[in-house]
């Protein structure tokens, strides 16, 4: 069994490696990342966000203005994922603390 669990880690440390080789390299100024206009002639999100964060939102940092305003939603899905994942944690850890208590009495 540990046999196994030591071949998939090694399978799946090969894969990761694989794909991190068809990765751009940084820094590389035609990777599309840094490109203004999309594939289909758009503006990319990206650059909105930079050049119109502070006409948007009156807020002079550009962070917050992305996760507070522009990705609002998203945002507070993931806290809100956080912080049940936070409270069964909670009440896990509450529940074996009076299953102890009740074995020792």
């Amino acid at each position: 069994m540990k046999a196994l669990k030591v071949l998939i880690l090694v399978l799946f440390a090969a894969v990761l490696i694989y794909a991190a080789g068809d990765l751009p390299y940084r820094g590389d100024p035609d990777n599309l990342m840094h490109a203004e206009r999309s594939i289909t002639n758009t503006q990319v999100k990206g650059s909105y966000f930079i050049q119109n964060a502070y006409r948007d939102a009156r807020t002079p940092n550009m962070v917050t203005v992305v996760l507070g305003d522009y990705r609002s939603i998203d945002t507070f899905g993931e806290q809100v994922v956080i912080y049940t994942a936070g409270l069964i944690a909670l009440l896990v850890l509450r529940r074996t603390r009076t299953i102890r208590r009740r074995l020792e009495e």
